[in-house]
């Protein structure tokens, strides 16, 4: 009996040796339709770095058209070594944890993951563009992304303590097979430096669950800012991520900006659905004019993306001041928000077309705008200082027409203040690259203000704030004021009266028509 005991006692310790070491990556790998990172080596313990093996796990996949999942029980550490893991297959992460442990790493400019088409890119010809253009004399195959780019034109020249030279001018659309044409062509194009053309992939790629948190960096760096990317980044057009759940944690007194945990770049057609970001801390730097700025951290981020959508997106804390705006994006043509909370919305360099934000709460840093096309406001609640706020750092210009649609507005997350409904500021003497406009119309259908909390001297809500200067029609580079603004059922807590601008020549120009007794 003894004898038995020890060879099973033996028998038990040799199998549980062999199942505690990594699976030995090997010629034969599985060849179901679905691989996990445990078969080429992932322990999930939260000790072992499993990003190697996520890596192979990825290039099994993408070779032999499988979909990946995970161990939804795993914790996978993400390690420091500079690796990308390629996805271009279903990836399912299910119940799984991450942890990303960015306070020593090889690269800090390095993509944990990229979603990435396996179709190649195609040689494009584009002599001209005009804006506006709805249709190309070109025969594709499928239907394609494509950038155009014009590197003697500079546009969205920034001004302040951000200032730059601008951006070579560009565009992104979407060109189909038959010729047209997805996404408003923003300028003329008289000589195109660069035209390339992504296809679109027919079918949808689904990036699924996957619980992340991310020990924040610890960088120090007194000028200038230091991105970082150990994130996921998209840049196949037709993908959804659905359920993705991000977060921070191990903030210091140090840190440097991330460019958005979920980089959406140069594509189209993509959705986040039902993810939870983080905010980040708040850090400062000295900027191009040579005075301290705040450095702008994103956890969601999107550039040049076409049809760009976020639905049931949320996060806590949206009037926490010490976190930074969740999202940045630049050069997006139709952004669309619907059922979100969120402590801002933002589009820096741009959105044409539909901007659209419905059924959303945004926090204290609010709803901000630059660009053309409708703007759409509906069912929403928002918090920012201002209803819609249009960055004076890129001329505050909305070159189209803003439609406000059954909403409230808690002005400076009821902090005190008098409130303006419209904040911009351009006073004519700057070229920011474009001609700038204040929305040409503005229709308000349902909007409650909860201005309750104000100064002693308050009278009563601004439209508009004082955009600087006198009438603009001698400016160096004139501001082109609104035409007509059109007011039914809106109502303020305080009982006050609308006011349209405390700059007199705006108030006398612009035409303002109220519906009811708002007035």
């Amino acid at each position: 009996m003894n004898v038995l005991r020890h060879i099973l006692l033996l028998t038990f310790v040799c199998v549980s040796t062999f199942l505690s070491f990594p699976t030995q990556v090997n010629d034969a790998a599985p060849d179901a339709g679905v691989v996990a990172y445990e078969d080429f080596g992932a322990v999930g313990d939260g000790v072992h770095d499993d990003l190697p093996a996520i890596v192979r796990t990825h290039e099994h996949a993408n070779a032999n058209d499988m979909a990946v999942a995970s161990n939804p029980n795993a914790t996978y550490h993400l390690g420091r070594t500079a690796l990308t893991a390629v996805i271009m297959t279903d990836t399912d992460w299910s119940t799984s944890r991450f942890i990303i442990d960015d306070t020593d790493v090889d690269d800090h400019k390095r993509t944990l993951f990229e979603v990435r088409s396996r179709l190649r890119p195609e040689e494009l010809t584009i002599q001209k563009l005009k804006r506006d253009q709805k249709h190309l004399d070109l025969a594709i195959d499928t239907d394609c992304y494509v950038t155009v780019t014009n590197q003697n034109i500079k546009r969205y020249i920034r001004r302040g303590n951000n200032q730059n030279s601008g951006t070579s001018q560009r565009d992104s659309f979407i060109l189909h097979r038959d010729g047209r044409i997805t996404g408003d062509i923003d300028w003329d194009y008289d000589k195109i430096d660069r035209a390339a053309a992504f296809p679109i992939d027919q079918a949808r790629l689904f990036l699924r669950g996957g619980i992340f948190t991310t020990t924040a960096n610890r960088m120090k760096q007194d000028v200038g800012y230091n991105y970082w990317q150990r994130n996921i980044l998209i840049t196949r057009s037709n993908t959804e991520v659905d359920g993705i759940v991000h977060h921070v944690v191990g903030e210091t007194a140090t840190g440097h900006p991330y460019s958005g945990f979920i980089n959406v770049k140069e594509c189209a057609n993509v959705t986040l659905r039902n993810c939870f970001a983080t905010a980040h801390k708040t850090y400062r730097t000295i900027g191009a004019a040579g005075k301290p700025v705040s450095m702008g951290s994103y956890d969601y981020s999107a550039n040049g993306v076409v049809n760009f959508t976020m639905i049931n997106c949320r996060m806590e804390n949206i009037t926490d001041r010490s976190r930074w705006g969740v999202i940045g994006t630049n050069f997006c043509k139709n952004i669309v928000l619907e059922n979100c909370v969120l402590n801002r919305m933002d589009t820096h360099m741009g959105v044409s077309g539909r901007y659209e934000i419905r059924g959303c709460t945004l926090g204290y840093m609010g709803l901000n705008a630059i660009g053309r096309g409708l703007l759409t406001v509906e069912n929403s609640t928002l918090h920012g200082r201002s209803l819609i706020n249009f960055r004076d750092d890129y001329g505050s210009t909305w070159n189209g027409d803003i439609i406000i649609r059954d909403c409230q507005w808690i002005p400076n997350s009821g902090k005190k203040c008098d409130p303006h409904l419209f904040n911009l500021r351009n006073d004519g003497t700057h070229d920011f690259g474009y001609r700038c406009f204040m929305p040409h119309t503005i229709k308000i259908n349902g909007l409650h203000v909860d201005d309750s909390n104000h100064s002693d001297a308050y009278e009563g809500i601004y439209l508009f704030s004082d955009p600087g200067g006198n009438s603009q029609s001698n400016a160096a580079f004139p501001y082109a004021w609104c035409q007509s603004i059109k007011i039914e059922n809106l109502t303020a807590t305080s009982g006050k009266p609308i006011r349209i601008s405390p700059n007199p020549h705006l108030a006398e120009s612009v035409e303002v028509t109220f519906i009811d007794a708002a007035k």
